[in-house]
C-alpha cells in the first residue's frame, strides 16, 4: 500500500475538507458550530493561521487557511481542533463508535483524516472559494449561497468579491470539482 504524504509548505495556503464520523450531521446543532468556532479561536491563539474562506455544513466543512511564513504544520492545528472539539462536544455519537475507535480512546466525532490541497495561485484560490461558497447549494440545503448562514460568503459580498445573487447556478469553474 502506498504511503500517504502531505504537501507541507511554510507560509502556504491550503484548502481542507474535514468530515464528521460516518457523516453524522452534528453541525445541525448551533451549539456544535459555536464550539467549533471556539476551538478555532483557541488553537489559533497557540498556532496562528488565517481563515480565508469557510463553510460549515451539517456533516462536513471546507475551509482555506493561510499559515504564517515560518510555519507549515497544518496537521497539528487540525489534530488539536478535532481533539478539543471532541472533548467538549455534548452531542450524542454513542452507539456509533467503532471498536477500533474505542480501543484508541476516540469518541467518534470526526473521520480520522482530512483532505488538503495546496493552493497554487490566485485562480486556484478563486476556484476553491467558489467551491466552498457554492457547497450548500450543491447539497440542496439552500437555493443560493447568500441563504446559508455558516459561511464566509457574506464577508466576500461585503468586500465586493461576489454579487449577493451569485451562485444561482453551478459556476463553470467548479462544475467538475468533487472535493467531498
Amino acid at each position: 500500500m502506498p504511503e500517504y504524504r502531505r504537501a507541507y509548505m511554510k507560509g502556504g495556503v491550503f484548502f481542507f475538507t474535514v468530515v464528521t464520523y460516518e457523516r453524522l450531521p452534528i453541525f445541525q446543532q448551533e451549539s456544535a458550530i459555536d464550539l467549533l468556532d471556539m476551538c478555532f479561536q483557541r488553537i489559533r491563539a497557540i498556532h496562528p493561521f488565517n481563515t480565508d474562506a469557510l463553510v460549515i455544513l451539517p456533516d462536513h466543512l471546507h475551509t482555506i487557511w493561510s499559515l504564517p511564513e515560518n510555519d507549515s504544520d497544518f496537521s497539528i492545528r487540525w489534530k488539536k481542533i478535532k481533539a478539543t472539539f471532541s472533548r467538549n462536544f455534548e452531542g450524542s455519537t454513542e452507539g456509533e463508535i467503532s471498536q477500533s475507535m474505542l480501543r484508541k480512546g476516540e469518541r467518534g466525532v470526526w473521520q480520522r483524516r482530512f483532505w488538503e490541497h495546496m493552493i497554487r495561485d490566485q485562480d486556484d484560490f478563486n476556484r476553491h472559494c467558489d467551491y466552498i461558497h457554492y457547497n450548500p447549494v450543491k447539497h440542496g440545503l439552500v437555493s443560493v449561497p447568500s441563504d446559508w448562514r455558516h459561511s464566509t460568503f457574506g464577508e466576500f459580498v461585503e468586500k465586493d468579491w461576489y454579487e449577493r445573487d451569485w451562485g444561482g447556478s453551478v459556476p463553470k469553474d467548479i462544475s467538475e470539482m468533487s472535493l467531498e
